[in-house]
């Protein structure tokens, strides 16, 4: 096989897999069997593709040939059932290849029968029943269409490990008996809500790395802004679907910027504003203008990107509306209220008001058992002393965050930190200049 077909394979895989496990899926109303379907499609690919071509339409020739699989197993399974004198499987399902079966539950109505497909396999994948660890990796390979390899390198976890979790998620989902369906009406906010997080939280790993050398991992940004999109496109009178979709193409488009050619963070006031991705900004704003306009403007994900949307607006950085953004984190904690968003609340009041005015809300939830280990915490802290000139204390906060820090990245700017305030302390001089929120990008 050259090179050339094994990458048309390979790109066509991508963006066609989790229509044909979504329609494989309705079928045999098992997720799990339904992939290992699909995957026989596309070893059937990998076998013709490179003497006959890739088809005109290769995801309809995918769908074809793992549907006549799935026919074919539903064969074998009813004729054992009747062997043994069983209840068969109910072959009712043949027929869903074809003729829809369901009612949108969440008004993207008249949508078609792979969007249909799509939205019952993305809601289960993020099933309540499965950690949420499962549920991320479980949606990486049936949505995402990364491999098991590609998942264990884009979160440091052995491949091993990360196999075992989709086969153990995909079990989990056959023993509990968990429907192939959108959720009832009165469970259907609360699944939603797991289904954006595990979008969101894929996307947060992409933006800014746990752990590792690397400051960022563009290809889970990616798979997490595809997975936006498709929700988006499934979802047209979902809010929140909008706000986080406005969210994700907002932070984005900062992408070029935050890092240097060695791989180095780059401070959000130092960024060449001229990198940032003005399509993915217009995007951002588009959806958020969306989500605002379908009653979302009070939603956590459409406040956060209106957060977003204010540093987007902002040519330069002393140009960006800081008091706006307070009030924003103020309407944000009334809707969300978390440790996290306090952190970040005392971040922007700090620009718009002080430092003084922000170590006060951060001294407030210095001992909540929700930020123990958050090197956040003590970075904030550190920024918030350095700029009141209390050098000694900030470098014991930065000293704090880098021992707490996983990534190598965030370590070398933490210690770079500390070293300024060494400095500091020594010429007593004014404090160095740091990130607004002790991060290289909020």
């Amino acid at each position: 096989m050259t090179p050339t077909v094994h990458r048309a394979i390979e790109a066509v895989w991508r963006i066609e897999c989790a229509k044909v496990v979504a329609t494989v899926a309705r079928m045999v109303r098992d997720v799990g069997l339904a992939e290992e379907l699909a995957q026989d499609a596309l070893v059937a690919a990998l076998e013709h593709w490179p003497a006959s071509g890739v088809p005109d339409n290769p995801g309809a020739w995918l769908t074809a040939t793992a549907k006549h699989r799935a026919l074919d197993h539903l064969r074998r399974e009813r004729m054992l059932a009747s062997k043994h004198q069983e209840i068969g499987r109910d072959l009712e399902a043949q027929e869903a290849a074809i003729v829809p079966d369901f009612v949108d539950d969440l008004d993207a109505a008249r949508a078609d029968a792979i969007g249909d497909d799509l939205l019952r396999l993305i809601f289960t994948a993020c099933h309540p029943v499965l950690s949420p660890q499962a549920r991320v990796a479980l949606t990486l390979k049936l949505l995402g269409g990364l491999s098991t390899a590609e998942i264990a390198r884009a979160f440091l976890v052995p491949e091993p490990t990360i196999a075992q979790r989709i086969v153990r998620a995909k079990r989990t989902l056959a023993e509990a008996r968990v429907p192939f369906e959108l959720p009832p009406r009165p469970e259907l906010a609360t699944r939603l809500a797991s289904v954006l997080q595990v979008v969101y939280l894929v996307f947060n790993e992409g933006y800014t790395a746990t752990a590792g050398d690397d400051w960022m991992r563009p290809a889970l940004c990616d798979e997490a802004l595809r997975l936006g999109r498709v929700l988006a496109g499934l979802a047209p009178r979902e809010p929140e679907v909008h706000g986080l979709l406005a969210l994700m193409e907002l932070q984005a488009s900062r992408s070029a910027a935050r890092v240097d050619a060695r791989g180095r963070p780059v401070l959000l006031p130092d960024q060449d504003r001229s990198r940032w991705d003005r399509l993915l900004i217009r995007r951002g704003l588009q959806a958020l203008a969306h989500a605002e306009a379908i009653g979302g403007a009070l939603g956590p994900y459409a406040l956060q990107a209106a957060i977003a949307a204010c540093h987007a607006r902002a040519e330069r950085a002393d140009d960006t509306d800081w008091p706006r953004i307070a009030a924003l984190y103020d309407a944000l904690a009334q809707v969300a209220p978390s440790p996290v968003v306090e952190l970040n609340r005392a971040v922007a009041v700090g620009m718009a008001f002080g430092p003084s005015a922000a170590l006060e809300i951060v001294d407030a939830i210095r001992d909540e058992p929700a930020l123990r280990g958050y090197q956040w915490l003590p970075s904030v802290r550190g920024d918030l002393l350095a700029k009141l000139d209390r050098h000694d204390e900030a470098r014991e906060e930065f000293a704090r965050a880098a021992a707490l820090a996983r990534n190598a990245r965030e370590r070398e700017h933490l210690q770079e930190r500390i070293r300024a305030c060494e400095r500091a302390t020594a010429s007593g001089g004014a404090s160095a200049r740091g990130a607004p929120n002790g991060r290289s990008d909020p």
